[in-house]
């Protein structure tokens, strides 16, 4: 096949990554904003409800899950082992800048994260049962999630990726509520600091990655046949 052939996707245009990154960005500081200064930082009617709902039906299986989710979503092996090793993978597939795109999209996420918490300095709730860090809003563990989910559908943007993010998304989020590490309200912020984070880092990237990205197409579209 002749490299003219082949088709390239339009990756997302940059002002429209802007725009859903300050968006969503604005979202998560309003919502952390209005908790602050007129909920005196305590939760929200939902909040307690959810809390409590989950609080009186926890299970071993989901307690499982919930643990497994909790070392998943941070640690070293959430902060450090998935990421190098997803960046690992793009490395080994020719593609260093979606490498760094990944890497730098979890940095930005983790640092949005730490900002916020210290910013707005939200107590977590009292029936937490595991470790955790200081500051409730917003979920350091739902951003990270979110984080990888929207990276993936940057660099694939297919639904089942699309699907699979927001699947992992919310599982995390309720392993955050069901071990009452945070408030439902604080998951929320979370996933939109962590995909405001990764779109506006996307928009930074933005022009690389089309271009490596249709590199890569038409490399594999005029490579000859195996003979195997």
């Amino acid at each position: 096949m002749d490299e003219h052939q082949v088709t390239i996707r339009p990756f997302p245009r940059v002002h429209v990554l802007l725009w859903w990154g300050f968006g969503l960005l604005a979202a998560s500081l309003a919502l952390g904003a209005f908790i602050f200064f007129f909920r005196g930082n305590g939760p929200f009617a939902v909040d307690v409800w959810w809390m409590t709902t989950l609080a009186a039906a926890r299970g071993d299986v989901l307690l499982a899950v919930s643990y497994a989710m909790n070392f998943a979503g941070a640690g070293w092996f959430g902060v450090f082992a998935i990421p190098i090793a997803v960046a690992g993978a793009f490395l080994i597939a020719r593609r260093p800048w979606a490498a760094l795109f990944f890497i730098c999209a979890e940095i930005a996420g983790a640092g949005a994260v730490q900002v916020m918490k210290h910013l707005f300095g939200r107590a977590r709730p009292e029936d937490i049962i595991v470790i955790s860090d200081f500051g409730s809003f917003p979920s350091g563990h739902v951003a990270n999630a979110a984080t990888v989910a929207v990276a993936m559908w940057v660099l694939f943007p297919r639904v089942w990726v699309a699907v699979a993010g927001a699947v992992w998304t919310l599982l995390m989020a309720f392993s955050r509520t069901y071990l009452g590490a945070h408030w439902l309200s604080d998951t929320v912020g979370g996933a939109l600091v962590g995909a405001a984070a990764t779109l506006l880092v996307a928009a930074a990237f933005a022009r690389v990655l089309e271009r490596e990205w249709g590199r890569k197409r038409i490399e594999e579209a005029v490579a000859p046949p195996s003979l195997s």
